[in-house]
């Protein structure tokens, strides 16, 4: 018989709240909850930067809808993946990262790897505690798990000190409380909600913003309806836009700089709307803001009616209002003005788009990933120019959780997590990873980790030998001789990724893509298209401050 120690406690108890997989980088403070996952059925899933575990329990939660688990060491285990904590806090997801620490009865006398780490992970996390009594492991993961998901998700950090985890236990014989019920639709404010309704029934130019809030309402469906019933422009940011089909994606600066109503559900009035703030908006527009956290709406710019609460429950109650102004001759020429943008912006493209160039242009490049990409497919987003690129051209292909990318916080390297995590919640839906070639650098060593493990995804490098977002601006700055630390080599990650076990392929003209994607789908590997690309201006202008 095993020694029973209380990392089999914990995992049980992670069962208990349902949880089928675990992300993880090896270490000894917390190796004997590995041994009780093995127990209780729990896949762990080792990656080969604890950065990566952040990362890869972000994308399950946003794939899933449900809370994604990452375990990490002590020290430095758990600073590595600060920055996937991070990303996960600015974009809104629930995690429960539980982190070694060296022994309890030895605190503060310098055991190895000892660090005040709650000290590290409080500004970006919702809730955090030490464990230091094995009887309260039940207690503490369900509180984790509860904080982790109510009212705004984030992730939540637990503490687990050595000692602590190996103590002698029980576990089959510890009761555990009831598991976390799941998310309420929480409704706005029926005056509010009336409010509302009657500004965008007079609107002649509303225009509708989702974000990503509306991944967490337990009716997310509502928002199709609302979006087909409206009759506004909805325009998707985050993780709505793998849940709605984007019919408007080319027109927002342009409805926006007119609109005499914005209705705003669930995303902030940050840098990516321009604070709120003219020259993108129009000041006199008055703006409707629904959002989980009752201290949002009016963060930046004032909201005329502001409305806590859950994006799919409130989009339930205006439709229950009745007319929204659909028909009004006003708002159809409106929508008939941005379709006709929408259009002329279509058109503005198509010279990238079907351009013979060698090497191949980034639009060109992601035209012919989008006419490769399989039914059902799971894209991920992870880079800058090429990938924003991507985002005006690829389809999404699967509802919900259709397009993923890092979200607000703009963080570079998710992507190896994410795919790992998305072949893993959806085994049946193909998956593809965008990856500029500066991202790449950061993150190509988990390919061994997804080739040894069997989680085949297809990645695709946009190679431009630059961190082209930044370079173009530095170079128009301060001169090509001025522009340091920006420029790359057209480097053969193909190469190094079949070192590593995975299907790769280089790929330099336009006609030669589809065939290698063809290919490397059809592998059942990993496998990395590394494609040279072309300088572009498609996106000259965009970076964000």
């Amino acid at each position: 018989m095993s020694f029973q120690h209380a990392g089999k406690l914990v995992a049980r108890a992670l069962k208990h709240e349902g949880v089928e997989v675990v992300f993880t980088l090896c270490g000894g403070h917390v190796m004997s909850i590995y041994d009780g996952c093995l127990d209780q059925g729990i896949r762990v899933v080792d990656v080969r930067h604890e950065q990566t575990a952040a990362f890869a329990a972000d994308g399950w939660a946003r794939l899933t809808g449900r809370t994604g688990v990452a375990i990490v060491t002590a020290g430095p285990g758990v600073t590595n993946a600060v920055t996937g904590i991070a990303n996960a806090f600015r974009a809104q997801s629930p995690l429960v990262v539980i982190g070694g620490q060296g022994p309890h009865s030895l605190a503060g006398k310098g055991a190895l790897q000892e660090m005040d780490v709650l000290s590290v992970v409080r500004p970006i996390t919702k809730w955090q505690a030490a464990v230091t009594d094995p009887s309260r492991i039940p207690e503490l993961i369900a509180t984790a798990f509860r904080q982790a998901m109510s009212g705004v998700p984030g992730p939540v950090y637990l503490e687990m000190p050595l000692d602590v985890l190996f103590a002698p236990c029980e576990p089959d014989g510890v009761r555990l409380p009831s598991p976390y019920p799941g998310r309420p639709a929480v409704p706005g404010d029926e005056r509010r909600v009336a409010e509302a309704a009657a500004l965008l029934r007079q609107a002649d130019r509303p225009v509708v913003l989702i974000g990503s809030q509306v991944r967490w309402s337990p009716d997310w469906e509502v928002a199709r309806t609302f979006a087909a019933q409206v009759g506004a422009p909805v325009y998707v940011s985050g993780m709505a836009r793998g849940l709605l089909e984007p019919r408007w994606v080319r027109s927002r600066k342009a409805a926006l700089a007119e609109a005499d109503v914005a209705l705003v559900f669930g995303t902030p009035l940050d840098f990516r709307l321009n604070y709120g703030g003219a020259p993108l908006w129009n000041e006199s527009c008055r703006l409707i803001h629904v959002d989980l956290d009752p201290a949002e709406p009016g963060h930046n710019r004032d909201a005329d009616v502001a409305i806590p609460g859950d994006s799919a429950a409130v989009m339930a109650q205006l439709l229950a209002q009745g007319d929204l102004g659909a028909d009004r001759p006003a708002r159809r020429q409106w929508l008939q003005r941005l379709e006709a943008v929408e259009a002329e912006r279509l058109a503005r493209m198509q010279p990238g788009l079907t351009s013979d160039a060698s090497p191949v242009g980034p639009l060109r490049l992601c035209a012919e990933v989008d006419r490769a990409l399989p039914d059902g497919a799971i894209v991920i987003g992870d880079g800058g120019d090429f990938v924003a690129t991507a985002a005006n051209v690829l389809r999404v292909r699967r509802y919900p959780g259709g397009w993923l990318d890092p979200g607000p916080l703009g963080t570079l390297g998710i992507g190896m997590g994410f795919a790992m995590a998305a072949r893993l919640a959806h085994q049946d839906a193909p998956v593809l990873l965008l990856l500029g070639d500066g991202t790449a650098g950061l993150n190509l060593m988990e390919v061994e980790a997804a080739v040894r493990q069997n989680l085949p995804f297809v990645v695709v490098i946009g190679n431009d030998a630059a961190w082209t977002q930044i370079r173009r601006g530095q170079v128009e700055m301060f001169g090509a001789d001025r522009a340091p630390a920006t420029a790359l080599a057209y480097a053969r990650y193909d190469q190094a990724a079949a070192a590593l076990g995975a299907h790769g392929e280089w790929v330099e003209r336009p006609e030669d893509v589809g065939p290698a994607l063809e290919r490397a789908f059809a592998s059942g590997k990993v496998a990395v298209v590394n494609v040279k690309m072309g300088k572009s201006d498609f996106r000259a202008g965009a970076i964000s401050v």
